[in-house]
């Protein structure tokens, strides 16, 4: 006969895993399964959105889906439960109220429904943290945690009837995201896309017209405000959270606790923007991405292997600082999603065709929102693009736990004198921002007068490199 604890331990209640690094809830965006479905262990049942990136979230049981506890949309934080699975379903009969009564009778310890040893699920990139993750109050959409009696009579509930939930329409993330933002219904939004995939142009056409909130969803929960409310407002207010809320918090962090120094340079780069032609036409560099920012992290790099010391982090706690002999160069980007900083792994190690190839696969996953939490962690330099915007330099802010951020102005015609006459030359302006407790103002201005210099003249990579 079976037992009212052995009931209890057939549910198992898959939570929100760790996903470290003071990330400490993740929205889910879509669901991949449904209450009945059978799913195996290391299966995909969801996308959860992180404050850094979009990942998919991979179950550690096999049995049957007995319910979902929250909507997509939802934000969770990490540690409450998304998912009952019936991890014994071929075992007969087990009555969901005796299993809720065994779970609220069991001892206190550790809880039976967790992952074995060594296999706890964690999102992708991340290790398992091995403090408990506090939870903190926040405000918006959510859905009150349920307890394990709660949540097995709800199973019990869904089971005697309840339909389940009606298919979303297909969209990307960060089209639901607009959608969400716009006010936008993407029920309400006549796809265009391949295999009926609704895309940011049919949002953008579905919202031309609409001057009304948007209606009501079909989620049991609701979704967030509406970032444009009426077409005569005075004032749109737009919840803070994802990427944004992250950076923001990043970034106040960083302006407040590193002392922030930043010196600029006008440089002629001629000569480097004709290099940058040749290598487009060289077999070495066929089918790899090839612009300026290719030869100016190259530069970077340089100037950094000249002067190592520019590449360390202030351990705070120990009073120390921590030398790095590798490189992680961040690329700053812009993406749907808003500006994430993904990095190079070992970008001191690679050869030019091998930088460019990191650089393309940068580029075009970030595009795509498809960049990992451990592709954006453990950078140790950055630069920033501020010039594909037409914007001649700027005083860019340390990415948190960086000791310099290199930021590059647009690269224009202008009048320069050169060899003794005034000419039309390629120039640009550069900025580096740099930990005053890690690097005093005579290394900072080595290492953004070496960048200059081999921009200047892009033989000194061979010489220099």
């Amino acid at each position: 006969m079976t037992t009212m604890t052995e009931n209890a331990a057939r549910y198992r209640e898959f939570k929100m895993p760790d996903v470290g690094e003071g990330l400490t809830e993740a929205e889910i965006l879509k669901w991949y399964v449904k209450p009945g479905d059978t799913v195996t262990d290391g299966q995909v049942v969801c996308e959860v959105e992180t404050a850094k990136a979009a990942v998919e979230l991979p179950i550690p049981y096999d049995g049957v889906v007995q319910k979902l506890h929250f909507e997509e949309g939802v934000t969770v934080d990490v540690g409450t439960a998304i998912i009952t699975v019936d991890v014994a379903p071929d075992s007969g009969y087990a009555p969901f109220a005796e299993a809720a009564e065994a779970a609220e009778a069991a001892p206190a310890g550790p809880a039976e429904d967790e992952a074995p040893k060594g296999r706890q699920p964690v999102l992708v990139g991340y290790g398992v943290s091995e403090a408990s993750t506090k939870r903190r109050p926040r405000k918006g959409a959510s859905v009150p945690e349920q307890a394990p009696a709660d949540a097995l009579r709800a199973v019990q509930t869904e089971l005697n009837g309840q339909a389940p939930a009606l298919a979303r329409p297909l969209a990307k993330p960060p089209v639901r995201k607009l959608a969400k933002d716009l006010g936008i219904d993407l029920a309400t939004v006549v796809p265009t896309g391949p295999d009926g995939i609704v895309t940011r142009e049919d949002v953008h056409a579905a919202a031309a017209p609409v001057a009304e909130p948007a209606p009501v969803s079909r989620e049991t929960t609701p979704a967030p405000a509406a970032a444009v409310q009426a077409s005569d407002a005075r004032e749109t207010r737009i919840p803070v959270k994802g990427v944004r809320k992250a950076t923001a918090q990043a970034m106040v962090g960083s302006a407040f606790t590193a002392p922030h120094v930043t010196e600029f340079v006008t440089v002629d780069v001629t000569r480097t923007m004709k290099l940058v032609e040749e290598l487009k036409s060289d077999k070495d560099m066929a089918g790899l991405r090839v612009n300026p920012l290719l030869l100016i992290a190259k530069a970077l790099l340089v100037a950094i292997k000249r002067n190592p010391d520019v590449n360390a982090s202030w351990d705070e706690v120990n009073q120390e600082i921590v030398l790095k002999h590798y490189v992680n160069l961040g690329i700053a980007a812009a993406t749907p999603r808003g500006l994430i900083v993904p990095n190079i792994k070992d970008a001191h190690a690679k050869t030019l065709p091998q930088l460019a190839e990191s650089l393309g696969e940068l580029v075009s996953t970030a595009r795509e929102g498809k960049t990992s939490p451990a592709a954006m962690s453990g950078g140790t330099v950055t630069i920033t693009n501020v010039g594909v915007f037409g914007v001649d330099t700027g005083t860019p802010i340390l990415n948190p736990g960086e000791s310099a951020i290199l930021a590059v102005g647009a690269i224009k015609l202008q009048p320069w004198v050169h060899k003794g006459k005034v000419k039309p030359r390629q120039v640009t302006t550069l900025a580096l921002s740099f930990d005053h407790r890690l690097v005093d103002g005579e290394l900072g201005s080595k290492v953004l007068a070496d960048v200059a210099a081999v921009l200047e003249q892009p033989k000194r990579l061979i010489t220099w490199g």
